[in-house]
């Protein structure tokens, strides 16, 4: 893990276009090396796929139903614009690929259909990644932005095994077994944040520390990151399920509806688990005050003892002579006078605590506890 110091930025910054360029302009990064690109073309009875190392070998398989092209890594922008020419992108679209700060979305064009989503990644912190899909004719191309890693394998496997109807399915079935493998990603996350919530509940009760109200702030920034990207990807997958489209056909769409309503299962459990957050950092806030109030009272207890130890301690300490009158303390002339004056101290130390536990300051008094209306102990005989 990289340590950092000072105003370093704790994530890389992302690439956005000037202000004023010109629509459809792609800005990548000069260092980023070639992106991954894997094929995958498929029908009912066999499956090719391959890595691609050319472009040029990117070409339509036509005894293939469907062709899945993924791509892993956007900074090398040449590939991109190549890709863009070869599956005819709508240059708005490409760039929205590209720029990976895009919400999620879906455009429909007259070629294909474009459809971002924001993809968790397993790290020290939770962070999204921009998926864009670009579903066509026979076709489904995915931009990835990082290399490697993603949440597909699952699909992959269905595809290499035939199982589900996926390997019969056109590319807008593809889309969704994508999609749904993006959304179903956020349980396992929310269900490790429930757990979380209910373990901070205990130590905001019982230790209120400065780790625990940084666990609680850590959080509450995760469930902020997941509302964040789960809302506009639950708007997405609404309109994917109602709006008329001609590469989605109705067999497909109920599998684009139960996407949806698994989009508005996660949002339900993150707006639970944010207000038990915000609920966490009341307790917190309270357990601080109460602790706060107990210290406070043990040196109020403490300073009020010392104050007529201080009283006493004080008018014995007073030089008057007792040789010029008997009135001048004479109390200094018995034999017994260090003793009296360190027993009044004592006597007024006990004092003192008894009057504070009889008040209960020092702790709850032990009370019987009387069930009312059965005062006065026994039953009738």
């Amino acid at each position: 893990m990289v340590k950092r110091t000072g105003l370093q930025p704790s994530r890389p910054r992302r690439r956005r276009a000037p202000p004023g360029t010109a629509p459809g302009t792609l800005i990548g990064d000069p260092g980023a090396p070639p992106p991954k690109i894997r094929l995958i073309a498929y029908g009912p009875d066999q499956i090719v796929e391959r890595e691609i190392q050319n472009l040029d070998d990117l070409k339509p398989l036509g005894s293939f139903p469907v062709t899945w092209v993924n791509v892993d890594g956007l900074g090398h922008v040449e590939t991109i614009a190549r890709l863009g020419q070869i599956f005819s992108l709508h240059p708005l679209a490409l760039e929205d690929a590209v720029n990976v700060h895009q919400r999620a979305k879906v455009d429909i064009y007259p070629e294909h259909l474009f459809i971002v989503a924001r993809m968790l990644r397993g790290s020290d912190r939770l962070e999204t990644e921009q998926v864009s899909l670009f579903v066509g004719e026979g076709c489904l191309l995915t931009l990835q932005e990082h290399i490697p890693g993603d949440v597909f394998d699952p699909v992959r496997e269905r595809l290499r095994s035939g199982r589900g109807r996926v390997r019969a399915a056109g590319p807008a079935y593809l889309a969704y077994a994508l999609l749904d493998a993006v959304v179903d990603q956020y349980f396992p996350v929310l269900e490790t944040t429930g757990e979380r919530l209910e373990s901070l509940e205990t130590y905001v009760i019982e230790n209120p520390s400065r780790d625990t109200a940084t666990m609680i702030q850590r959080t509450k920034r995760d469930l902020l990151t997941l509302r964040r990207s789960i809302w506009p990807l639950r708007e997405m997958l609404g309109t994917l399920a109602r709006e008329p489209c001609p590469l989605i056909s109705e067999d497909d769409r109920p599998y684009f509806r139960d996407c949806y309503d698994h989009t508005i299962q996660v949002m339900d459990l993150v707006e639970n688990y944010r207000e038990l957050g915000a609920g966490l950092t009341d307790i917190y806030l309270s357990s601080i005050n109460n602790r706060m109030n107990e210290v406070m009272k043990v040196l109020t207890i403490f300073a009020s003892i010392f104050i007529p130890l201080n009283f006493i301690a004080g008018v014995y300490g007073m030089n008057f002579d007792t040789r010029v009158s008997p009135h001048n303390m004479p109390e200094l002339e018995w034999y017994w006078g260090y003793a009296y004056a360190l027993g009044l101290m004592l006597l007024v130390v006990v004092g003192l605590l008894v009057f504070f536990w009889h008040r209960g300051w020092l702790g709850e008094r032990r009370r019987a506890d009387r069930v009312p209306g059965k005062e006065g102990g026994g039953g009738s005989a």
